[in-house]
């Protein structure tokens, strides 16, 4: 037997032991009456647990009876207070809603009331704007004078006199220090008066004669009269009672004949220096000494007589501005018995042709050298004007005076003020060429660019801001600008066309003199006779002729003297 076999034997053999002790004990009642007692001791333990759990459950129970109670009566507390808080919160939720109510109804009153002043503005506001732009548009006319447009300055009775743009060098008036002398014109005398050499320089052996005569000359004027009287025996036949007597020179009609130099001399006054009839009257009277006295009525008739003499001088000027490469073209005003007339000029050169007109307009130039004239035109924007010639370059002087009407009206664009920059710049480039300057393509090239972008400046400021309806005239400047480019370039490209209309506008200064002077003429022949007289006088003095002589012989014609 092993080991192993041995210990086990040994080991169930005292768990059977242990085993049979137990079952004697139960048998006995001994280890019955021990667990017993195990029991109820335990039982009592457990009962006595019980009942302090019981007590502890009880005291619990009470408590929580007594805090149930506790927070019933809070809540009883909480609840009446939140029920009379709701009570209260609903009473002044009403009265809010009422408030907002009433605060809703003052609203839409208020938005009602703000809407009708509103529209009430905006009525006031589009019054306000509507009388600005009227305004504005009226204090454009106003406004409008020499320096702004083409109104003559003699049409502005408060007009500015033009600024000096010099500089002030602080330099005393007349000559200065080192100037050139300009000598008066030494005259041959009439008569010569010698004085003699004082003694003291004389009969002085220290002064010698150098050889030399100082002279000094006393100019005076006379204005004589020199009468030549024809005389000849008269005849009496004695049968027939006839008289007869020989032939005086032709033109010698009247007793007493004004020739040319007394004629020219009335005339001029009246016609080249303005001097009303009656004071060429008196001033005649006065200077001759009395011997003069001419009528008004024949100084008034002289106009008539000077334009019958000087028809075919202004035929011929006729046909050379009809033929003239270049012409330029005015219409000026006067007044003639209270009612408007006009003067039609046409220039070239030295040579000027006036001709009175009772209307401007086509009727104005029908007659005229322009009507059928097929060379370049150079005129303001005068419809009648401009529909004549093969080509035309508008006066850049007007456009000037229209840029700046536009900035002083339209100070919120750029286009006008560039565009005045771009008339001085083309002007001075055309100088500069008439000054003995070469043609630049590259210069003309780059002018004629900018002018395009100018115009586009034009046209997107216009279209962002629309011109006002009381003042268009930018915009109409603009618009015809943009239109008819050449009308406005040609004198970059040909400069033998200037670049403005002042040849025509001086020459029309001429006759404003006059209409300033005679106020109001009498009829529309006045007017004419003047007109022709106008243009035989522009023609002698561009000649470099003696104007008084180059009349008295006018005047002469006919007379065998």
């Amino acid at each position: 037997m092993s080991i192993s076999a041995s210990f086990d034997t040994g080991a169930l053999r005292i768990r059977l032991k242990a085993a049979e002790d137990k079952v004697k004990a139960f048998e006995s009642g001994e280890k019955y009456v021990q667990m017993q007692e195990q029991f109820k001791a335990a039982f009592r333990r457990q009962n006595a647990r019980i009942r302090k759990l019981e007590g502890e459950l009880g005291k619990a129970h009470a408590q929580t009876v007594n805090v149930r109670k506790i927070w019933s009566e809070i809540f009883d507390d909480v609840y009446k207070e939140a029920d009379a808080e709701k009570s209260a919160l609903r009473k002044e939720n009403a009265r809010l809603l009422q408030r907002v109510l009433e605060v809703e109804r003052q609203r839409d009153d208020a938005l009602e009331r703000l809407r009708d002043k509103n529209h009430e503005l905006y009525e006031v506001k589009s019054a306000l704007y509507e009388a600005e732009q009227k305004i504005a548009g009226l204090t454009a006319r106003i406004n409008k004078d020499y320096t702004n447009s083409s109104k003559s300055s003699s049409q502005s009775p408060d007009h500015k006199t033009i600024p000096n743009g010099r500089e002030k060098s602080g330099k005393k008036p007349g000559g200065q220090k080192g100037h050139i002398h300009h000598e008066r014109k030494r005259l041959e005398p009439t008569e010569v008066i010698s004085i003699p050499a004082p003694s003291i320089y004389k009969d002085d052996p220290n002064f010698k004669e150098t050889g030399n005569t100082v002279r000094k000359q006393l100019v005076k004027l006379h204005v004589g009269v020199e009468v030549t009287e024809y005389n000849t025996p008269e005849f009496r036949n004695q049968t027939t009672g006839q008289r007869v007597h020989a032939a005086f020179p032709e033109g010698l009609k009247d007793e007493v004949t004004y020739d040319g130099t007394v004629k020219a001399f009335a005339y001029l006054l009246n016609n080249e220096c303005y001097v009303s009839i009656g004071k060429t009257q008196n001033f005649i009277k006065e200077v001759t000494g009395g011997n003069l006295d001419l009528s008004t009525g024949l100084i008034c008739s002289l106009s008539r007589q000077f334009s019958e003499q000087t028809k075919e001088e202004r035929d011929e000027i006729f046909l050379k501005l009809f033929s003239a490469p270049v012409m330029y073209a005015d219409f000026t005003f006067g007044r003639m018995n209270g009612s408007q007339t006009s003067v039609m000029i046409c220039a070239a050169g030295d040579m000027v042709l006036y001709q009175g007109r009772p209307k401007k307009g086509d009727e104005g130039v029908a007659g005229s050298p322009l009507e059928f004239y097929d060379g370049i035109l150079v005129s303001d924007h005068e419809a009648a004007l401009i529909k004549h010639g093969s080509q035309n370059q508008e006066c850049m002087a007007h456009i000037k005076r229209y840029i700046i009407n536009s900035i002083e009206n339209e100070k919120g664009l750029t286009w006008n003020t560039m565009m005045k920059e771009w008339i001085k710049d083309a002007v001075t480039y055309w100088n500069d060429i008439q000054d003995g300057g070469k043609e630049a393509p590259e210069k003309a090239a780059e002018l004629d660019r900018r002018y395009d972008e100018i115009m586009a400046a034009a046209k997107s400021e216009y279209e962002y801001e629309p011109p006002s309806e009381y003042f268009k005239e930018g915009y109409n400047l603009y618009k015809r600008m943009a239109e008819e480019k050449e009308r406005y370039t040609l004198f970059l490209h040909n400069p033998s066309v200037e670049p403005d209309n002042n040849l025509a506008e001086r020459c029309a200064r001429k006759f404003k003199r006059k209409a300033a002077q005679v106020m109001c003429f009498r009829s529309q022949d006045g007017v004419d006779w003047f007109c022709d007289g106008l243009s035989i006088i522009q023609s002698i003095k561009a000649g470099g002729k003696n104007l008084y002589e180059s009349v008295t012989e006018r005047f002469n014609t006919g007379l065998e003297v």
